[in-house]
């Protein structure tokens, strides 16, 4: 226990400094959660040695971390756009969903071969790793380098599949720990995936709708404050994955059912604060979590992947999604540019660690599934931090302004 409590001494202070310095580390070339996952290497084993936890701890700490801030980030993703202007969405959300997420699944257990893996090892690994992570998508879509510079359907389109895939890509997961556990059966996994996933839509709209007609009655009656207000959807979101888990549900996939159905219900004037509190969570109460990725980074196992492994780390970053996307532009409605952007900008992150940490959890024992998949992560998190902010600002310099 000592050793937990020690950890979370580190990483709140940490993430405290982080915070306290955030103007300046704004003005850096590197995005938040890359200066947090160098300094979660610093002070992890291999270097200061500070954070040094055993394996389950390590697990359970990634795998609940990662499912609150997922549920906080697609929440707020949910948020981020007017209801009405997200219908016309539906169509390239579908295709993203359905298309682009399952062939970047295969494409990435592809890459995963390479790194000496069997197939179904290597295709949980491609599972793992095929959604886009809303957190580091929302430093890409949100603030002001964002919404003066890219156009809002190009935005609009990175938030919903973000926020919508990472609850969705449970059934490929499932389906590919089915593959590579003795104990799990195709029927048992397929019953297991309708159950969470209707249980966490139900539960989702239900709480979206009674916490919107709540809020509603709660302003009329002039009973809700300013503060309270501010966090009432992290309140919701905790609630809601709670709830979802509790009844056998997909909590990720509830909590953004919740926000669409609560950002149908209330006014913008009512979901505008809501900004700041997106950016919070996205930008620092993330922060520990990539801390703690630095800090327990497998790099033994790294190597134990061998040569292929960069072979891999190259592939999942180029082909897991950008060939897809750039095939898909015209039916998804974007422009050749627009293509290119959205299909480089798929990261992975929060999302990916919670599928690994997920899988870890039901009983998968090899450590190369970690090794390859905290691989990619890291890889994801150090490109799109450098790549973020200057091609953002390419695309204003070479196109129309955001519009």
């Amino acid at each position: 226990m000592h050793h937990l409590h020690l950890t979370y001494a580190v990483l709140g202070t940490s993430g405290v400094v982080l915070a306290l310095a955030s103007r300046r580390v704004r003005r850096w070339p590197l995005s938040e959660p890359l200066v947090a996952l160098l300094l979660g290497v610093a002070l992890g084993p291999h270097l200061l040695g500070v954070v040094d936890l055993p394996a389950e701890r390590r697990d359970l700490l990634l795998l609940e971390g990662s499912r609150l801030l997922l549920a906080w980030s697609v929440t707020a993703a949910a948020l981020r756009f007017p209801a009405h202007e997200l219908r016309a969405l539906v169509r390239p959300a579908l295709l993203l969903l359905a298309v682009v997420m399952p062939l970047s699944a295969l494409l990435g257990g592809a890459a995963a071969l390479l790194t000496g893996l069997p197939l179904a090892a290597a295709l949980l690994v491609g599972a793992c790793l095929c959604p886009t992570d809303p957190v580091l998508a929302a430093s890409v879509v949100s603030g002001d380098l964002a919404e003066s510079t890219l156009p809002a359907r190009l935005r609009q389109v990175l938030t919903v599949e973000s926020g919508a895939n990472d609850g969705l890509a449970l059934p490929l997961v499932a389906l590919a720990l089915a593959a590579v556990l003795p104990q799990e059966s195709a029927g048992s996994a397929v019953a297991g995936l309708l159950q969470e996933v209707l249980v966490g839509t139900a539960v989702g709209l239900a709480a979206g709708w009674m916490a919107g007609r709540g809020l509603r009655l709660a302003s009329g009656r002039q009973a809700l404050g300013d503060g309270p207000r501010l966090v009432f959807t992290l309140l919701l979101a905790v609630a809601v994955l709670g709830v979802a888990r509790v009844l056998g549900g997909d909590g990720v996939l509830a909590a953004f059912v919740a926000g669409l159905a609560y950002n149908r219900l209330v006014p913008d004037s009512d979901r505008s604060p809501q900004d700041a509190v997106d950016e919070a969570v996205n930008r620092y109460a993330v922060l520990p979590l990539f801390l703690l990725l630095g800090a327990v980074l497998p790099w033994g196992g790294w190597l134990d992947l061998g040569p292929g492994a960069l072979a891999f780390a190259a592939l999942v970053l180029l082909v897991r999604r950008l060939p897809v996307v750039l095939a898909l532009s015209r039916p998804l409605g974007l422009r050749g540019r627009d293509a290119l952007f959205a299909g480089w900008f798929g990261p992975m992150g929060v999302s990916a660690l919670f599928y690994l940490a997920h899988s870890l959890h039901r009983g998968v024992q090899d450590p190369r599934v970690f090794a390859a998949g905290t691989l990619a992560v890291a890889v994801s998190v150090v490109a799109f931090g450098v790549s973020a902010s200057p091609l953002t600002r390419l695309y204003g310099r070479t196109g129309e302004r955001a519009r």
